[in-house]
């Protein structure tokens, strides 16, 4: 081999084996089964119209964006626009006008994937950059939070009554000078919480559901545990020191593990291929860093919630965790 030779990284997603990105994708896709199902069982038939909304949206834009501006064959066939949909689905409240959805899935899809040449290519998680953007343009709709009701037990509208969720109720009674005792003393118990009966976005309230689907695809090789254990382990260990430090200022370190976007982030969100490091050390210190920041915001933010804005930020950090993180041997130094 000449000596001037280099070794050159293409871009993401880098996938081994038999596998395609195809059958990435759509492995996904079954993964996210069993949250949907759930979502459809406590909202009601609104969040099955929502999800649908996202994704026919994010494929419509993805064939139109691709085949008119790229002038590329179409590629729906990958699933990785339906996977955005979906995403940016679980992400929203279910009562959400079908208009912000799809202004949503506008931005996922043309502003986060394709002005960066699309996939592959797009450094954050597009559904995410859907939900903020949304969040901060309507922040009243992106906050008015349905009250779960099975929909087999008489749950025809499940958008008619609305309510904050458990971060919510949690944010301001802390501020209001509640004890954490107080707070959980009005909100669902932690079974609750883990089978999905709370309020809260689609895809978020079922921490089971969730975990069903990360089993599922760390059995097929899809993602790998580094991600989701740091994430989750430093959320776990640093809101443990703030609540042992001040267990009457802070909320206790399983309620932040089941409550919000927390086990949705750091299974499917901050697991994307593309946007987040290639070795397993980087992805190591992306997932210590999601979970430590979602506690800071959490805590002493102004959002209750933090995992959106936690991912986000890492992904601008993902090029240089790669570069601190590559093996030698695939270094460019002569």
């Amino acid at each position: 081999m000449a000596e001037n030779t280099k070794w050159v990284v293409s871009g993401a997603p880098h996938i081994h084996g038999s596998e395609s990105i195809t059958k990435i994708m759509w492995g996904v896709v079954i993964a996210l089964i069993p949250t949907f199902l759930v979502s459809v069982y406590f909202f009601g038939l609104r969040a099955l119209a929502l999800t649908l909304v996202t994704v026919a949206s994010c494929l419509l834009f993805e064939f139109l964006i691709n085949r008119f501006l790229f002038k590329r064959p179409c590629c729906l066939g990958d699933g990785s626009a339906m996977i955005t949909g979906l995403l940016l689905a679980f992400n929203l409240p279910s009562n959400l006008p079908f208009w912000m959805a799809i202004v949503g899935s506008l931005i996922a899809i043309g502003v986060a994937k394709w002005a960066y040449g699309g996939l592959g290519t797009n450094p954050f998680n597009p559904a995410l950059v859907g939900r903020v953007f949304l969040l901060i343009s309507f922040p009243v709709a992106m906050t008015t939070w349905p009250v779960p009701k099975p929909l087999f037990g008489g749950n025809a509208v499940a958008d008619a009554i609305t309510g904050p969720t458990p971060l919510a109720l949690a944010k301001e009674g802390l501020k209001a000078g509640q004890t954490p005792d107080q707070i959980l003393g009005g909100l669902p118990g932690y079974g609750d919480m883990l089978l999905g009966n709370m309020g809260g976005s689609l895809g978020e309230i079922s921490a089971i559901a969730i975990l069903l689907g990360g089993i599922y695809m760390l059995c097929r090789r899809i993602i790998t545990w580094h991600i989701p254990v740091a994430f989750l382990g430093t959320a776990f260990i640093f809101g443990g020191i703030l609540w042992l430090a001040a267990p009457d200022q802070f909320m206790d370190p399983v309620f932040h593990l089941l409550s919000g976007g927390m086990m949705l982030g750091a299974v499917f969100m901050a697991t994307d291929m593309v946007t987040s490091p290639m070795t397993k050390t980087g992805k190591l210190i992306f997932g210590a860093g999601c979970g430590l920041l979602t506690i800071l915001i959490r805590n002493f933010g102004a959002y209750p919630e933090g995992v959106s804005f936690a991912i986000l930020i890492m992904n601008a950090f993902v090029p240089l965790i790669n570069r601190g993180t590559t093996p030698k041997r695939f270094a460019n130094a002569k």
